[in-house]
């Protein structure tokens, strides 16, 4: 990409009346470059079955293109029009609460025969007639694209196709599976039942695999029919999300999105957060070292917030700190959703850059600053390259597993709740991660590996991993982790099964901690902070070093947190979910034997520093300020320019960042 994308969502076919040529006048004092348009809108496209009309197309496309700004073009199939769903109601998808009714968005069934029909002929008809239009840079097959839970007969019969071709033989099912429990053994293919009543949590994480496979389909069908149409120049993307609690958080539980994100261009994702008092910058930067994961290269942010939500309405500077926040994670492109706020229907109160009125207000006046510095800064920025040595090692399969197997039976705690600890408290010391997936290639590329909650995992995985350590690697495991195989089948040896080797401990037995904390709070944290909570495993170490022992009077005698040395390499291993502040101190740990801390170290959040390789071959610093109060350190690196102001800064020297500020160094 040559430059900065800066950007809107904006649907013309919206509007309470005609002001394109006003939105393209703003839009332009706002530094928007780039616009995306028509994912949303196929019934305005497709009237009626067959009759096509892509009026509000050409106009908003030629109006752009004459006025300098580019056009990302959606397949508007995540939302289907009323016409279908009345001629063939079995489009929509057929889920365990039974059938679909037409109404939201995102509720057909993806692998239905006349949903695919009429989606290829409508992305054919938009594509091909838009593909030679200059304003086009590229495309965005559907939108947030999940499996919505279809689960109805034809899916099922589907699910089994797939089994008999993984597993070719139903005794090899049942023994994976563990099927002769309660009766539940299949002795025909054609007895195979609805996986949707089903009490086996191995065969409900294989359908829940199955399901994302059907999304990983179904996007690169998609991209086969654009890539018929679309130009050398032009690129395919898709808008990927996360777990939503209402707000960006966790690994998508129905997306595998390493698999589903090779076959396009670029990756694309939409991270929303909260703001005001509780801005942290942790989701953008959790969102960004996802999305930049899956395909090890610079992503774009299709959509994240303006204003949105009543309590979302960024204070003054917070939008120039959220949007400076995405390039530092690797972000080529920041984009809001959307360019105006609606005036009817499901999102009228999720505000965007333009409030109700369509007049310039403080968040868009704000705007206007970052659009002029993406523009200058565009050389400098743009192509962001960054080299973490830390990686964070995620698996779907895991997520789904302890959703069956949950951590206990009185906790709301899952598997992105581990994760996102983890993760956090790398972030809050500023250690720069990626994220791997149990079948990357690049594991080896790493210092130090991160891994939550690893419930279900091949042996060739965890012998990997063994090999991992024992050639020098670091890694720091959660609890929970090495326990099932591929199939969710507990292991027969003591646990954690494979990695005990590596780990030096075993345990046989696990409870849920009450009034349990570390003995002697070998941590050193607040006697608020020593507590453990949800799970905790009665560890006994081999060969390991115990760093913790739980503080308890029967649980006393057990470890709860161990590292060993294993070959060249060092496995920590963490048997409890700790407080947020035990989890810090044992990374920390961990982090400096890996010999991985630095001067970057030396901040902490609420001061946060990214930094990356621009295209010219020279060092950028980010540092941002996620606090209502000014900050200062001592600028630890290479002389160099702040960017924003075009200040010299030399090493050594003290650096002031005003509240929810952020300054850009780079290097000489």
């Amino acid at each position: 990409m040559q430059k900065l994308l800066y950007g809107v969502a904006y649907y013309d076919e919206y509007m309470p009346y005609d002001r394109l040529e006003k939105d393209i006048g703003m839009m332009k004092d706002a530094g928007i470059n780039v616009v995306r348009i028509a994912e949303s809108t196929w019934s305005t496209h497709e009237p009626q079955n067959g009759v096509f009309d892509f009026t509000s197309v050409n106009r908003v496309l030629d109006a752009m293109h004459e006025a300098g700004i580019k056009v990302i073009v959606g397949t508007p199939t995540y939302a289907v029009p009323t016409w279908m769903v009345k001629e063939h109601p079995d489009v929509l998808a057929i889920t365990p609460q039974g059938p679909g009714r037409y109404g939201a968005r995102q509720i057909m069934d993806i692998t239905n025969p006349t949903y695919l029909f009429y989606a290829e002929r409508i992305i054919r008809k938009l594509i091909g007639h838009v593909k030679d239009h200059p304003a086009v840079i590229g495309y965005q097959t559907d939108n947030e694209t999940k499996h919505y839970n279809t689960s109805g007969p034809n899916v099922q019969l589907a699910f089994v196709k797939y089994m008999r071709e993984k597993f070719e033989t139903l005794e090899r099912v049942n023994a994976a599976f563990g099927l002769d429990y309660w009766s539940n053994r299949i002795n025909s293919w054609e007895d195979f039942p609805s996986v949707v009543g089903t009490i086996n949590g191995s065969l409900g994480a294989e359908f829940a695999k199955f399901q994302r496979k059907l999304v990983t389909d179904f996007l690169a069908w998609q991209v086969a029919i654009v890539n018929e149409y679309k130009r050398n120049d032009q690129f395919v993307t898709q808008n990927f999300d996360f777990e939503w609690r209402g707000y960006s958080y966790g690994i998508q539980p129905k997306v595998d999105h390493f698999e589903a994100a090779k076959a396009f261009d670029i990756a694309g994702v939409d991270i929303y957060h909260p703001s005001q008092d509780d801005l942290t910058g942790i989701e953008i930067s959790f969102g960004g070292d996802v999305t930049r994961s899956m395909k090890g290269s610079n992503y774009l942010v299709i959509e994240t917030e303006a204003q949105a939500f009543v309590n979302w309405v960024p204070y003054p500077g917070q939008l120039r700190l959220q949007a400076f926040s995405h390039l530092a994670s690797g972000a080529n492109m920041v984009a809001y959703w959307h360019w105006h706020s609606i005036h009817n229907s499901f999102e009228t109160y999720w505000k965007g850059l333009l409030s109700h009125d369509f007049e310039p207000n403080p968040v868009y006046n704000e705007a206007k600053t970052i659009g002029r510095d993406f523009e200058r800064l565009s050389p400098q920025l743009v192509n962001l390259q960054k080299k973490n040595k830390v990686a964070v090692l995620v698996s779907n399969e895991s997520l789904t597993a302890i959703e069956w197997f949950k951590f206990n039976f009185a906790s709301s705690k899952n598997y992105n709740d581990v994760v996102r600890m983890m993760y956090d408290e790398l972030y809050k010391m500023n250690i720069g991660c990626d994220f791997v997936h149990p079948a990357s290639e690049n594991l080896e590329d790493y210092t130090l590996l991160v891994v939550p909650a690893l419930y279900t995992a091949s042996d060739s995985l965890l012998e990997r991993l063994n090999e991992f350590v024992k050639n020098g690697g670091h890694i720091v495991y959660s609890f929970k982790s090495g326990f099932t195989d591929e199939n969710v089948k507990v292991r027969t040896t003591r646990q954690p099964g494979m990695i005990s080797e590596a780990c030096g401990i075993t345990y046989s037995m696990f409870v849920e901690p009450k009034n349990v904390s570390l003995k002697g709070n070998p941590f050193e944290v607040g006697a608020e902070d020593n507590y453990i909570e949800t799970w905790m495993e009665l560890i006994t170490p081999t060969t390991a070093e115990v760093l913790a022992y739980y503080d308890h009077p029967h649980w006393g005698q057990y470890a709860a947190i161990t590292q060993n040395h294993y070959g060249k390499g060092i496995a920590t291993y963490i048997g409890c979910m700790t407080s947020p502040a035990i989890m810090k101190k044992v990374l920390e740990h961990a982090v400096k034997q890996a010999d991985l801390w630095g001067a970057d170290q030396n901040l902490e959040f609420p001061l946060i520093t990214k930094s990356g390789i621009n295209q010219s071959g020279k060092v950028v610093r980010y540092y941002f300020n996620y606090s209502d109060c000014p900050a200062s350190f001592e600028y630890p690196h290479n002389d160099g320019v702040e960017l924003l102001t075009e200040a010299a800064i030399k090493s050594e020297q003290a650096v002031e960042v005003d509240a929810w500020g952020v300054i850009i160094i780079e290097e000489y």
